[in-house]
C-alpha cells in the first residue's frame, strides 16, 4: 500500500470520526435525504469514492445492490471487515476510472461523498457520474460549501485566516490533508451538461460541526433530538446555506 495515501488516515476516517456524535448525525441525515430520492430496493447503487461504506452500507442492509467502489486499499479493508459486507461488492479504482471499473454498467444511483474536495478539478469526477447514470437514475454529491469558508477559522478565532477566507476555496481539512470546496451553483450546471437535472440541494453539516470548532461537546445522550434539527436545518433557508458541506440530487433524463 505504499501509494496508499489514505493509508495512514484510514482508522482515523473510519473508526474515530463516524463514530463521534458528529458523525452519526451527519450518516443519519444524508441518508434520510437520499431515501427521499431514491428508487426503492433492491435498486443498484454505486458509491463512488465510498471509502469504508458508511453511507452505502446501510442501504445494502436496507435490501438495495451496492457496488462500493474506492481507490484506497485500507479504505476498502475497513469496508470489507464491517457487517453486512457480504451484501456489498467491491470495486478498487480511482474515481475518474470508474465507468471503466464497472465494464460500463448504469446504475439506478451513483454516490459521490466527500470526494471532490480532494481533487484538483470536480469536472472529469461529475461527467463519469453522470455517464454512470442510468436512464432515470440519481446523481447524489456531497462536497465543501464554499459560501461558508470563513465559519471555521471565524469560530476558531483565527481572524485573519478568516478574512482570508472569504476569497477562498481550499483549507487544511480536519484530517490534516489539504481539501477545496465548490458551490450549488457550479456543480449544478456541471450536471446539467453532463444530462442531469439538479432536483434538490441539502445543507448536511451545520450546527454540530460549528460547536465542535467552537470548542463544545455534544452530549451523546442528545444525539437523536440533535440529529432531528440538523434534518429540518438542512432542508431550510437561510440554514442550509451556512452548512459546513452540501448535499447537491439530480436526475438523469
Amino acid at each position: 500500500m505504499g501509494d496508499d495515501t489514505w493509508a495512514a488516515l484510514a482508522g482515523r476516517f473510519a473508526d474515530d470520526a463516524y463514530a463521534s456524535v458528529k458523525g452519526r448525525v451527519r450518516t443519519y441525515v444524508l441518508h434520510r435525504q437520499l431515501l427521499e430520492h431514491l428508487p426503492p430496493p433492491p435498486a443498484t447503487v454505486l458509491d463512488v469514492g465510498g471509502g469504508a461504506g458508511h453511507q452505502s452500507f446501510p442501504l445494502a442492509e436496507a435490501g438495495y445492490a451496492v457496488t462500493l467502489l474506492d481507490s484506497s486499499p485500507a479504505m476498502l479493508a475497513k469496508a470489507r471487515q464491517r457487517p453486512a459486507a457480504e451484501r456489498v461488492t467491491f470495486v478498487e479504482a480511482e474515481a475518474e476510472h470508474a465507468e471503466e471499473a464497472v465494464g460500463g454498467r448504469r446504475f439506478d444511483a451513483v454516490l459521490c461523498h466527500g470526494v471532490l474536495g480532494y481533487l484538483e478539478r470536480p469536472e472529469p469526477v461529475v461527467d463519469r457520474l453522470c455517464r454512470l447514470a442510468a436512464p432515470g437514475g440519481v446523481v447524489s454529491i456531497m462536497t465543501g460549501n464554499a459560501h461558508a469558508m470563513a465559519v471555521r477559522p471565524a469560530l476558531e478565532q483565527r481572524w485573519d485566516d478568516a478574512l482570508a477566507a472569504f476569497d477562498t476555496r481550499s483549507e487544511i481539512g480536519v484530517l490534516g490533508v489539504p481539501t477545496r470546496a465548490d458551490t450549488v451553483e457550479e456543480l449544478s450546471e456541471l450536471l446539467r451538461a453532463g444530462g442531469v437535472e439538479p432536483v434538490r440541494w441539502y445543507g448536511v453539516w451545520l450546527f454540530v460541526d460549528w460547536l465542535g470548532f467552537g470548542g463544545a461537546e455534544v452530549d451523546p445522550a442528545d444525539a437523536e433530538r440533535v440529529a432531528a434539527v440538523e434534518f429540518e436545518a438542512g432542508r431550510r433557508d437561510p440554514y442550509r446555506r451556512l452548512s459546513r458541506v452540501f448535499h447537491l440530487v439530480g436526475r438523469k433524463a
